[in-house]
């Protein structure tokens, strides 16, 4: 058998990508994405294509922000571990999987064969996580009204909240920023998401109980595949009273008034009382995905 070849596209083969099946429905999860042609890599034996994988991020950014499409051949993980090693980004790598992967045979071995191609590169799981999407026929969510919800033009108040919030959370990447470098490293990570994001600053909303106090924060956004859930967050004090899912459903109305179809969302996969809120507010799990850092991030 002869050594792979790595290589990497440009516009005139990108078309090569194409030429692996899909067993695990990437191709449909990423129907809105956008990839770079020469973001995209792939290994090829003997002319044929073993591996690939297409780095991702938005229009402007100089670098890809994160793999989020990453196949391997049967029996060719160490073809896809050369493919990642040898990439000059060394970024968050997403495999996105169909629901209820685990229970049948086949989709499960073609999973854990990425997860084998990405641990011999060096990459180890952060999180597992359940991805959502709402459309109009699954119904709004009722509002139940004991919050006030208003826009705040100042970061510095955001950044203060998202400490709070942080300081008490089971979101792993946000605890992993928190171990890496504190409070304010997890506050600001998220304060950059939200600024990346194309949809306007004056969506992001601060919920206030009746008496005044800051319950949490609530961020509609768009990222580059359309609107999403970007943040829900209940401050300490105020958690046991289910205001997670009062923000939830006043962020899914919010979209919907700005003219959204559809509205996507995540949460950690051991985030119970989150995933019980979209349930809840009417988002089914259409996917699951697995996140994984290179080495010199998991550390």
């Amino acid at each position: 058998m002869t050594d792979p070849v790595i290589r990497a596209l440009s516009a005139s083969d990108a078309h090569l990508f194409d030429a692996l099946p899909d067993p695990l429905g990437a191709r449909e999860g990423h129907r809105r994405t956008r990839f770079r042609p020469d973001w995209k890599r792939v290994a090829l034996r003997d002319g044929e294509v073993v591996a690939r994988g297409a780095w991702w991020g938005g229009p402007d950014d100089a670098e890809p922000v994160n793999i989020n499409w990453f196949d391997v051949a049967e029996g060719e993980e160490e073809a896809g571990a050369e493919l990642l090693r040898s990439a000059p980004w060394k970024v968050e790598l997403e495999i996105n999987l169909p629901g209820g992967w685990r229970e049948e045979s086949a989709l499960r071995a073609a999973a854990e064969a990425r997860f084998a191609a990405a641990r011999a590169a060096g990459y180890e799981l952060l999180v597992e996580r359940f991805l959502y999407r709402w459309t109009p026929e699954r119904g709004l969510p009722e509002r139940p009204g004991r919050l006030r919800f208003s826009a705040e033009p100042d970061d510095a108040v955001f950044f203060d909240v998202l400490r709070r919030i942080h300081s008490a959370t089971l979101d792993a990447h946000a605890l992993r920023a928190v171990e890496e470098g504190g409070l304010d490293q997890a506050a600001r990570e998220e304060l950059d998401f939200f600024h990346w994001c194309p949809s306007p600053r004056e969506w992001w909303q601060i919920a206030h109980t009746p008496e005044g106090e800051p319950a949490g924060i609530h961020i509609p956004a768009h990222n580059p595949s359309g609107p999403t859930i970007g943040f829900i967050g209940v401050v300490p004090e105020q958690r046991g009273r289910g205001y997670a899912y009062d923000l939830l459903a006043e962020c899914t109305h919010f979209l919907v008034e700005q003219g959204a179809e559809f509205i996507t969302g995540s949460t950690d996969r051991a985030n119970f009382p989150m995933a019980a809120n979209f349930a809840r507010a009417g988002f089914p799990v259409v996917r699951e995905r697995m996140n994984f850092l290179p080495a010199s991030r998991a550390a």
